[in-house]
């Protein structure tokens, strides 16, 4: 329990008026979230038999947390994440604002009602941050506070409205996710501002009690990044003992005992606390301290950490508050499980109490039965005045007119974005990606408030992904004008890269979890801000899996952005190893919340990359991934079908009527198929080529044509179905593209044809592309030898 005492020491006046109705609704946040999680657990029907769940002494370690925070110093333009496990205080703090249902309550965990964890998307807008996949939440904050400066430093949002705080109450054990670290150093690289982190520091997870001494080396991490950092370990029952004759000696105890200790003790009660002490202390002077309180007394005295005692933790609120924007840690010692019959249990975090244990607790709560979910049941103040209260609290008064939701007019995109010269000419679709996003960066004419609202960022693969020439134009974004120390020398350089308020390029480190979570709030700056951002991030295809939790975690808030991914594949040759990526495909497929597509010309891109700005915007819209490769294929002048391409496949080479076999390729194996195709088509003259730009839309068009179909809607087609319908229902399909087989397999069921799927299912070879492309099964050879194999059983 040792800690520096960095803490401030507040007095002990009687309790006002004010207090006392804090209290009474800490108390009643207390029962709710208790209540809702034994309502789940014990009362509602289980037809299934698994157990629900939830995390009753979880949610008491951080009830005066929240109810000082959200009842007294939070303002309605401050953005608060709250930990995953403390999901139903926050709605029952909604409650009691009015801005929740009781039948949402009940339906906790339940489908149709309250998430486990707080969910953006399915809890309604009042839930700032999605905060299920721990540590991420935590994080989050961090990137949306950069993102408000970027925002309003553009002049993009609401002018309005104040700047706020971006808050978040997080675990202790949250702590030991990695990501929390790399977004602290990218924070202090950015000097990111206005962001409080609130440590529920209970000192147990769900295996364990916490190692002693572990908070100094997070203080010690979070004062290296420029971070305040406050403790706040005793509350004022605790601050006026010590301030006793004996006192020293009483907190000196407290601060030299082991976490499993003081956890065994308080789960104990007041006669452990009093032998215990009295081991120790019988011949101090603290014995006094310790005599003249009751075995209950004595308990509450041991158990007044900072994090419970309100009055304590809103005055160190406050005092961060008057300090200015400088981010702040605030360590807040708490109990887990505090108030509850199991409090300080190492075994309590998924505990519950027991039908008989709720019993006691709803008569100690004053509780009549079938008034559980009356919002003020068991208080001693009138009903009248407690709404009052609730609705003069500065987070009660609603952030807009429409809610803390807010929205942004969309951003006109072309009909079409400027091209390069494609005729003739060898180009890469990264080079591609490159050519049309400098020129978007140009911004002429019609272009110019695509331009003004693109933001991008990478997480240090800036220049090998291309977008260099985006940012010579647009430069890179800091709070703080830094010039280009090259430039100013003349020393050559091809990037030319100021650094001010107006740039549009944020720098990351080699950190991929940051990419996407800015990318995640980027992506949601529009209602967070009012403000319209287009965020277009870059990295390599095979880093995608080093970030894919934060990228998910970003779809699930349903945050919209680019995502382009490049290289990828096999086909970076000699690079090879650990650089190639094979199941990327198919993750694009099986995430949610994101379209993604691999297209394998530039005209192919220049559509898809228009469909994504605009896609990005749509009300049924979602995130958008581009897979692109290095491989410079000959470009054509042809004309395409957008629609077609964009719904996930197109025919090159359209089939004859009952063709029996079509060649389908994705991506930069494009010439190996054309090759083999060319060969196919001697034999089999009504053979059609068929390019694949999205099996993801492909699939998710099909699922929901057959979902549409079991519903009475017969006329429903997929566009895949459509494709397919001039082959022959004993038709073979062969495909190939640089990833894994399985992207291309589920193809035959669509009409029960004949599928050979060619693609790699492991890597980590170096190389030239016909070496890896011959060992791989994905050249010439190997494509003919697998539609020789598929025509054996026409």
């Amino acid at each position: 329990m040792n800690a520096p005492l960095t803490a401030i020491t507040p007095l002990a006046p009687p309790q006002s008026r004010h207090v006392q109705i804090l209290k009474q609704l800490e108390r009643k946040l207390l029962w709710l979230s208790a209540w809702m999680i034994h309502h789940a657990n014990h009362i509602r029907p289980n037809r299934d038999g698994l157990k629900v769940g939830g995390h009753q002494a979880s949610c008491a370690s951080c009830i005066s947390i929240m109810t000082a925070l959200y009842l007294e110093v939070a303002r309605p333009q401050d953005r608060i994440a709250v930990k995953p496990h403390a999901g139903p205080v926050f709605h029952a703090m909604n409650y009691l604002f009015g801005r929740q249902t009781r039948d949402k309550l009940q339906g906790l965990r339940q489908f149709g009602g309250i998430q486990p964890y707080p969910s953006r998307v399915k809890d309604g807008v009042e839930v700032d941050f999605s905060t299920g996949s721990v540590g991420l939440g935590v994080a989050m904050t961090s990137f949306a506070a950069l993102m408000a400066d970027y925002t309003r430093l553009h002049g993009l949002g609401r002018t309005d409205l104040p700047p706020g705080r971006h808050i978040a109450i997080c675990g202790d054990a949250e702590l030991d996710e990695g990501n929390i670290y790399e977004a602290l150093l990218e924070g202090w690289k950015h000097d990111v501002r206005n962001v409080w982190w609130i440590v529920d520091y209970n000192r147990q997870s769900l295996d364990s009690v916490v190692p002693d001494r572990l908070f100094g080396r997070i203080e010690g991490l979070f004062r290296d990044m420029g971070w305040n950092c406050v403790t706040i370990k005793y509350g004022r029952k605790l601050e006026a003992a010590f301030a006793r004759d004996g006192g020293e000696a009483l907190r000196d105890w407290i601060d030299d005992c082991p976490n499993s200790l003081y956890a065994a003790l308080t789960f104990q009660g007041g006669a452990a606390w009093r032998q215990t002490l009295l081991s120790d202390l019988g011949r101090s002077k603290a014995r006094a301290i310790i005599d003249e309180l009751t075995d209950d007394e004595l308990g509450a005295l041991m158990t007044n950490l900072g994090g419970h005692d309100i009055e304590t933790v809103i005055e160190n609120l406050r005092a961060a508050d008057a300090d200015g924007d400088q981010p702040t840690c605030f360590i807040a010692y708490t109990i887990k499980g505090m108030g509850l019959p199991f409090a300080g249990h190492k075994d309590n975090h998924a505990g519950l109490m027991s039908k008989e244990q709720m019993e006691l607790f709803r008569h100690e709560m004053g509780i009549r039965p079938g008034h559980e979910w009356d919002p003020f049941e068991g208080l001693d103040i009138p009903e009248a005045e407690l709404r009052g209260f609730l609705r003069d609290c500065p987070f009660g008064t609603p952030l807009t007119p429409e809610g803390r939701r807010l929205s942004s007019p969309s951003v006109h995109v072309p009909a079409a974005l400027p091209m390069p010269k494609l005729g003739g000419r060898k180009m890469s679709t990264q080079g591609g990606f490159g050519e049309i996003l400098a020129e978007i960066g140009r911004g002429n004419g019609d272009l110019k408030d695509l331009a003004a609202h693109v933001m991008t960022t990478s997480p240090d693969v800036t220049v090998s992904t291309n977008l260099g020439p985006w940012v010579n134009r647009r430069g890179i974004f800091d709070r703080h004008t830094r010039n280009d120390v090259f430039r100013d020398s003349k020393l050559a350089s091809a990037q030319r890269w100021g650094m001010s308020p107006k740039g549009q390029h944020i720098e990351l480190g080699i950190a991929e979890q940051n990419l996407f979570l800015l990318l995640g709030a980027a992506g949601l700056a529009p209602g967070m801000t009012g403000a319209r951002v287009l965020p277009v991030g870059t990295v390599y295809d095979p880093f995608v899996n080093r970030g894919l939790d934060a990228l998910l975690y970003a779809c699930y808030q349903d945050a919209r952005f680019l995502l382009v991914s490049t290289p990828s594949g096999l086909t970076l040759a000699p690079e090879g190893g650990q650089h190639q990526s094979v199941n990327t495909p198919l993750i694009g497929m099986a995430a949610d919340r994101l379209a993604s597509f691999e297209p394998t010309h530039v005209d192919e891109l220049g559509v898809l990359l228009r469909h994504a700005f605009d896609f990005m915007q749509r009300p049924d819209g979602s995130a958008v991934w581009l897979r692109l490769s290095t491989r410079a294929l000959e470009q054509k002048e042809r004309a395409l079908d957008p629609e077609a391409v964009i719904a996930g496949a197109h025919w090159v080479v359209p089939p004859a009527p009952g063709a029996r076999i079509a060649l389908a390729y994705q991506g930069p194996v494009a010439p190996e198929a054309e090759a083999a195709f060319a060969e196919l088509a001697a034999e089999e003259p009504g053979a059609g080529l068929l390019a694949v730009t999205s099996p993801d839309r492909l699939h998710a068009g099909w699922l929901a044509a057959q979902r549409a179909r079991r519903t009475g809607q017969r006329e429903a087609v997929a566009h895949i179905e459509t494709i397919l319908a001039p082959l022959a229902r004993s038709a073979a399909l062969v495909s190939v593209l640089d990833g894994h087989p399985a992207t291309h397999a589920w193809l035959g069921a669509v009409r029960g044809q004949r599928v050979v799927p060619l693609g790699p299912d492991r890597f980590g070879q170096s190389g030239d592309i016909p070496d890896l492309y011959r060992e791989y099964g994905l050249d010439t050879d190997a494509i003919l030898d697998a539609c020789a194999q598929a025509m054996l059983a026409v």
